[in-house]
């Protein structure tokens, strides 16, 4: 279970934010029409993914460097 591993957690949210920013990116109406509520989560990790995507670059390199190399 990734809640109790921590960098298990950390791979599934970098994982969701890249995963909804592609989508958003290919269908951006599928994801805007849900701005709030339970369904609001992808947007804000699509938006996220968007404004931020050097620094989750960067993260999702060191994530890998780390799930390769220091497992």
């Amino acid at each position: 279970s990734a809640i109790f591993n921590f960098q298990s957690l950390l791979t599934v949210i970098l994982l969701l934010i890249c995963t909804c920013a592609y989508i958003r990116s290919l269908t951006p109406s599928l994801l805007d029409k849900n701005k709030s509520g339970l369904l609001g989560i992808f947007w804000k990790c699509a938006r996220i993914g968007e404004r931020k995507s050097p620094y989750v670059a960067v993260c999702c390199v060191v994530m890998a460097f780390s799930i390769l190399f220091m497992q």
